[in-house]
Formats: structure tokens, C-alpha cells, sequence
């Protein structure tokens, strides 16, 4: 057993809030500075100003917080990290099926190397779609929810065999009782009515790629033979977000050192009429032009806190829109088991190439190491499946007294693979950039908590 809490201000407009953050439990205390005194001299360091001033408190004080802080250990609602054994299970639940190694654009910073991941420009046919819809029926056991994301390269480049996996699919799922949701990441250069409306109709979710303003997307995201193209993607990402409703989508775009001040692209894309948005940070070799190093980390992380407080203020007032990393649901958020597993990639989750190679996700595709298997042959080793089974937060040493472990599993496993060339060593400087956005989503959950009522 051990202690752990995470105690934090996060200012709004001028007022201070004093949070608790419990991960185990994952509770969150708003309570007064004396309060935030006693519990983080308790579980954390205290900074000198922070010291002295918790000396100063009336030592009655001091006693009553500290008999309420152990009632809520008690309850389990603070300080308490217990840790129990976990492996993640083989079943699958996921495939990513990268349906062509090829693309329209030619994105500066894309680790895909223009969609090929270094290898041929290949086209899935229907038969590899359909072996791949057939192997993770077979390996997915008693579950019936299944999933399939449509990926490349620009899958809207293949959309024939898009077509073949989902009506194949859909027959299967209803002979072997299943239910399958289909998914789509596209870079919108394809997106015709004609397509709008097939993917608004089949998709349960459509990912656009779009890098927010217009010259920060077009600097970097260029067509084939470079020429500029935000233009006729955001006509085409409105198109479709007019047709969509309710159903899910997001706009998800990169941000890299050329763009620091990110959350202008933010609010840029919440401004084009789209309320479901993602920016991440880039991840490139720390050589590179593009790449964000660890002197850049600190001024990524105050655009997270300008971030924060435009959002709580578009959200009161009439322009309300989700941004991914801000969204946490502290009441009916993913159970422990989900929190430890993370993605479930190389187990739950599997990519299958053009060709139909097996790989542990997406971004592992074309590494030859990595290769579990093929669907057209029916190879498949349980060896790194096997391996990625232990990759779990519990089994990263660097993660065992951090707040944010059960927020981010231990990060992207494909980063701690290509950047710290180790699977159980989380990407240094995304791991301070999650943190912050957990101090931020919990900042605004709390705000927006005290002014709904």
C-alpha cells in the first residue's frame, strides 16, 4: 500500500481553487488553503512559501483537518494507491485496418512517411479485408461489442474495399452475434457527397484531420504535388459536420514547434462551427525542425492553462465545444480496469497492413519485429501479444508515484517504443504535458461544478 495524492491551485479569472485529486478513487476535493495546507504537507513536498505558511497555522486547526483527512482515508477517497495484479486479456476487441499505403497529401511531420510506413504503396484488397474480419471474430471470444477503425495512408483512397468491410462485416456480425461500429480517420481531400453521405450513414465515428488555422495547416500539410488545401478540407469537414447531428466525430489536428501558441488553432476550429476537437502534440526526433523539445515543454504547458480558461469561458457563454484532453467524468469515467490497461494495444487492439500483416497497433505497422502474424495465412505468434500484456501501468517504474497514472496508463506505448526505446518507460515530456492537462481538466471541472448550480 501506498500514499498517494496529488494537491494543486488552479486559478479562474482571479479566484483560486484548492484541489485534491485522489487517483486510486479518482476524487476530487475543492477545499480552503488551510485545508490544501494539511493535506499536501501530509502526502507531498510543500514549497518553502508553502512551508512557513503551514507553520503558521492554529495547531486546533491543524488537528480537526487532519481527523477529516483520516476519515476520508477511511472511505478510501484519499491517499491510499492500493495495487493489485493485472494482465490484459488476449481477447480482441479492435482491429486497425490500414486499407491503402498511400496518400494525397504529403504531411511534413506524419510518422507514416507519407502513408507508406516505409514500405510498398499498397491497396487492400477484399479478400485481406475479409480474412481480417474473420480473424477477429475468431479472437474475440464471448465479446460482442467489436470495432473496426479505417485507417492508412488516406483510406477514402480505397473505398471500394471500405465498402466490402463494412457490409462483410455487418453480415458476420449478425451470423455470429456480434455488433460491429465502424471508424474512419480521413484527411477530408476525398470527402465527395457522395462519400459524406456513405460515412455519415455507416460510420459511428469519423475522425477529420484538420491543424487549425489556415497557415498553420497549409505549412505543413500539403498535397501530393504542394499545393495548399485547408481551404477545400474545411469546406468539406463543414459539409460533413452539417450532415452529422448528434453522431460522433471530432476534428483532430497536430501541433508542432511552429505553432506553440496552439490554442489558437483551438478556438480557430471551434470558430469554423466544429464542437468535438483534439490537438495533439506532435512526437518527432528531438533533431528535427518540427519536433517539440523539453526547452519548448514549458510554454506548451501555459498554453494549456490560456487553453483552459478561454474554455471554461466559450462553454458559460454560448460556444460551448469539447476538447479532447479536457474531458473527464470524474462520476461515470472508465472502472480501475480500464484506467491500468489503457489502449490495449498489441492485445485488445491490432493492426493488420495492407497486406494483411498483424502488428500490435498502427504506429508499430512496417516495423518487422513486431510482426505477430498474417490473416491470409493464419500465422500468429503469442509471443509479443504476450509481451504487450505486461505493459500495464502497474509494471512502469517511472509511473508508480505519479497522480496522473490512472489518467494516462502509462502513456502511448509506440513512444516509449520509438523515444525512450524501452515499452515500459513512458515519452519524458508527454508525460508533463498530461499532467497539466489533468490539472486542467480537473481546474475546469471544478469550476464548471460551482457555477451550474
Amino acid at each position: 500500500m501506498r500514499l498517494i495524492t496529488h494537491s494543486f491551485p488552479f486559478t479562474y479569472k482571479g479566484e483560486t481553487f484548492y484541489l485534491v485529486y485522489h487517483p486510486y478513487s479518482n476524487s476530487l476535493h475543492s477545499v480552503d488553503r488551510k485545508a490544501y495546507l494539511v493535506i499536501k504537507h501530509k502526502y507531498e513536498e510543500l514549497s518553502p512559501q508553502e512551508l512557513a505558511d503551514f507553520s503558521s497555522l492554529d495547531e486546533g486547526d491543524v488537528k480537526e483537518i487532519s481527523a477529516e483527512i483520516a476519515e476520508l482515508e477511511k472511505q478510501g477517497l484519499i491517499g491510499i494507491d492500493v495495487t493489485f495484479p493485472y494482465k490484459k486479456s488476449d481477447i480482441v476487441k479492435a482491429l486497425c485496418l490500414h486499407v491503402c499505403h498511400d496518400c494525397n497529401l504529403q504531411c511534413k511531420y506524419c510518422f507514416a512517411k507519407e502513408g507508406t510506413y516505409n514500405t510498398a504503396r499498397d491497396y487492400m484488397t477484399e479478400e485481406v479485408a475479409k480474412a481480417a474480419i474473420d480473424f477477429l471474430i475468431r479472437k474475440s471470444g464471448n465479446r460482442k461489442s467489436l470495432e473496426i477503425d479505417f485507417f492508412g495512408g488516406e483510406p477514402l483512397m480505397n473505398m471500394n474495399v471500405v465498402k466490402y468491410a463494412v457490409s462483410y462485416g455487418r453480415e458476420q456480425a449478425k451470423a455470429h452475434g456480434k455488433e460491429f461500429s465502424f471508424t474512419m480517420t480521413t484527411n477530408a481531400l476525398l470527402l465527395t457527397d457522395e462519400n459524406i453521405d456513405y460515412l455519415n450513414r455507416e460510420m459511428d465515428n469519423i475522425v477529420i484531420s484538420i491543424d487549425g488555422r489556415r497557415d498553420v495547416h497549409n505549412r505543413v500539410r500539403k498535397t501530393r504535388n504542394g499545393a495548399d488545401a485547408y481551404d477545400h478540407i474545411l469546406s468539406a469537414a463543414k459539409k460533413l459536420r452539417a450532415v452529422r447531428g448528434d453522431k460522433r466525430y471530432y476534428i483532430r489536428g497536430t501541433f508542432t514547434a511552429y505553432n506553440l501558441d496552439f490554442s489558437k488553432d483551438v478556438l480557430a476550429l471551434a470558430d469554423a462551427g466544429f464542437d468535438q476537437i483534439s490537438v495533439e502534440p506532435v512526437v518527432l526526433p528531438q533533431d528535427n525542425p518540427m519536433a517539440i523539445t523539453s526547452e519548448m515543454v514549458g510554454e506548451v504547458l501555459r498554453e494549456y492553462d490560456a487553453l483552459a480558461e478561454a474554455y471554461i469561458e466559450r462553454r458559460a457563454n454560448g460556444k460551448w465545444f469539447n476538447f479532447f484532453h479536457f474531458m473527464i467524468d470524474l462520476e461515470d469515467g472508465p472502472c480501475i480496469m480500464k484506467r491500468l490497461s489503457g489502449c490495449s494495444a498489441g492485445c485488445g487492439y491490432l493492426a493488420v497492413s495492407p497486406v494483411g500483416d498483424i502488428y500490435p497497433c498502427h504506429q508499430f505497422v512496417g516495423e518487422t519485429d513486431y510482426r505477430i502474424g498474417n490473416v491470409l495465412d493464419g500465422s500468429f505468434s503469442p509471443d509479443i501479444p504476450g509481451k504487450f500484456a505486461d505493459v500495464t501501468v502497474n509494471n512502469k517504474a517511472k509511473c508508480e508515484n505519479c497522480f496522473a497514472k490512472y489518467y494516462c496508463s502509462g502513456g502511448c506505448v509506440a513512444a516509449s517504443h520509438y523515444y525512450e526505446k524501452d515499452l515500459m518507460t513512458p515519452y519524458g515530456a508527454g508525460c508533463e504535458m498530461m499532467k497539466k492537462r489533468l490539472e486542467c481538466s480537473l481546474g475546469i471541472y471544478a469550476v464548471e461544478k460551482k457555477y451550474s448550480k
